[in-house]
Parts: structure tokens; sequence; C-alpha cells
């Protein structure tokens, strides 16, 4: 046998080895049914994370299992099954939905790309769907969580997901993450849009009331930046939209607990606007990018009847981004921006790069 210089690769020529990219688009998680089985399993994973409740833990745990686990179950699931859809839960439905629409937005675009979809609790789980890009040979991960303002709660959890499976694997691909884009000109126009078109559609009521998920007070006093980063997303939003500083209003929902969180509270804020004589009220949710629970039963049903028993005479629900091509066009703009000197490209369209280049600057301008 002739010597050759070559090295023998006992799992392939590293060096010859075909590249490819994925962009794994990661939400919050939701049960796999409204049952309170399933409930209980997803809230004992999502309640035990440290990102999540920040108390000593074993205090915690004690509580966790000893009384919430045995009690929210059965309510919570009467809640999904309030809103849960003939496809499945809400979240999932839409979160599966956009992936979609993006990889597709993505090929048009020019990158060879594949877009698919995880859960930070329950199932696709992040590790699984880490697993199968790994196992189907793509070397480069961009994650881009489902929430366009950063929260050590919300996002860095996903990426304590992704480094929790990191740490097991002996050969990594790549990682880019995307921490937030809470002013991104496409996202604030996609928003900005959704509500036009509402307005366009069932009339404008007396005040907006863009409503967040709450946190903490004290996440604020540690440093996290969600408060200031929705307030910016808010701020953006009534600019593009027009409006004065009496016409909207901000707020944070889905308080848990006897703690302080970040204020003012939604429903206690809807009540004082009826009480002191607003009649009709417009309530959207920035922080979602998909319809949930949160917004369909919290918002839609329990928020409405607040409003409504307190004086108010309409209350109007405005949808969240869900599968609006806007949205899609700038969620796949972000994702392309974060792209940017990975090899996404066909080698046989060399003026595939410029093209796909020019059309994100473009969607942010336009913005």
């Amino acid at each position: 046998m002739p010597f050759s210089n070559e090295p023998q690769y006992l799992h392939g020529d590293v060096s010859k080895s075909a590249s490819s990219t994925a962009v794994l688009y990661c939400n919050l998680g939701t049960p796999d049914e409204p049952t309170a089985p399933a409930l209980r399993r997803y809230l004992a994973e999502f309640l035990s994370d440290q990102r999540v409740v920040e108390i000593p833990r074993l205090l915690w745990l004690a509580i966790l299992h000893g009384i919430i686990l045995r009690i929210r179950p059965k309510k919570s699931a009467a809640k999904y099954a309030s809103i849960w859809m003939p496809e499945g839960s809400p979240l999932k439905v839409w979160t599966e939905r956009q992936a979609s629409l993006v990889n597709s937005e993505l090929s048009r675009l020019g990158h060879q790309v594949q877009a698919s979809y995880a859960m930070r609790y329950g199932n696709p789980s992040i590790a699984s769907q880490l697993e199968l890009l790994k196992e189907q040979g793509v070397t480069r991960i961009l994650i881009m969580p489902a929430y366009p303002q950063y929260s050590a709660t919300t996002t860095a959890s996903v990426f304590d997901a992704v480094y929790t499976w990191a740490a097991k694997v002996r050969r990594l691909p790549e990682f880019r993450f995307v921490n937030h884009y809470h002013d991104d000109p496409g996202y604030i126009g996609a928003l900005a849009a959704s509500i036009q078109a509402y307005w366009q559609a069932h009339g404008q009521a007396e005040k907006l009331v863009m409503s967040f998920h709450g946190v903490p007070e004290r996440t604020l006093q540690l440093g996290d930046p969600y408060h200031c980063e929705c307030y910016k997303t808010a701020r953006l939003v009534a600019e593009k939209l027009g409006l004065s500083k009496d016409q909207y209003q901000l707020t944070f929902q889905s308080r848990f607990g006897k703690a302080k969180w970040l204020e003012p509270y939604t429903e206690p804020t809807l009540v004082k606007l009826a009480g002191q004589g607003v009649k009709t009220v417009d309530v959207v949710c920035p922080g979602f990018t998909g319809d949930c629970l949160e917004t369909l039963e919290e918002i839609s049903i329990e928020a409405r009847e607040a409003f409504l028993h307190a004086g108010g005479e309409k209350f109007s629900y405005i949808p969240c981004l869900n599968d609006s091509p806007q949205w899609v066009e700038a969620l796949a703009a972000i994702s392309a921006r974060h792209l940017a000197g990975w090899p996404t490209h066909s080698q046989a369209d060399p003026l595939a790069l410029n093209a796909s280049r020019k059309a994100a600057l473009a969607l942010g301008a336009k913005q």
C-alpha cells in the first residue's frame, strides 16, 4: 500500500465534511394536553428552574411539591382546556407555524438553512432538538428565543438549556445566540401594523393597554434589563402609531406569589381605568409573539371580565403577531443578520448573498 500523508479519520474527514446551518426557534413551552397529570409534569419542570424562581432551593422545592403541585395542576388544566385548539396547545401551534414560515422565508432570501423549533419546558425539548440537528449533520446553530425582551427568567434560561446539553457532548456545533430584539424596526413595525389592522376592522378604543408578562421587581434591582426593554418597546410602538402618552398604558400581567412584581399590574389597572370613566379599551400583549394561555385566557377572558364588571363597556383583545406575514419577514430578517458570515448560500449562486443581505437591510430600513 502506498504511503500517504493524509490523516486517517475515525469519524469522517473533518476538513472535507459538508457543513450545514440551522436556526432553532425556542419558546417557553406548554403541557402535552389539558389534563392535571400533564400540567403536573409541565409545572414541575417549569417551576423547578432556578432562573424562574430565585428563592432558596430547598425551601422552594418543599413548597412546590408539598403545596403547588397538589393544587395548581387541576385549576391550570381547566384554563388550558378553555383555549385548546383542535391542533393542540395554541403556543405550540403558533411556534411550530412560525418556525415553518421562517424556514420558507429564509429559503426565499437565498439561505440554505433549516429552521425548527423547541420548547424550554415540555416537548419538543431543546436538548432533543439539538441532538436531532447534530445527528442530521448540522454544524452551526443559531439559537433564536421567541422572547423579544431579554430576561434572565426566559432568555438566559434558554441558553442554560443549550449549555447543559453541550456539557455532555464531545463534538459540538458552533453556536450563536440572539439576546433580544425589543427595538428591532421589523418587530416594531409588525406590532404597529397588526394594531392598525385591528383598528381599521373594529374601530379604536379610548385607551390602548400594552400588557407584558411580569417578573419580580427584585430582578430589576439585580440588573435585569427586561423592565427597560418593555418600556422601550411600548414607546416605539406608540410612536409608530402616533399615540400621545395619555392614549396608551403599559402594564405587567401574570403575577405569581406574594412578592412585589413589576408594576403597574394589568388587571388592577383595567379596573382603575373603568373607575375613572374609561369605557373602551384595546389590550395587546407585545411580549408574546404567539397567542397562549396568558393572552387567550388571562387577558381575553379574565381581564375582560374584570374591566366590564368594574363599569367598562367594551373590551377588545388584539391578537398576538402569530403568523402575520410582516412578523415572519421581520423574524427571518433578524435571523439573517445573525447568520451573517456563516456559509448559508449555495456556491452555485454567488448573487444570492448580496440579494438576501439587501432584502434584510431593506426590511429594517423600511420600518
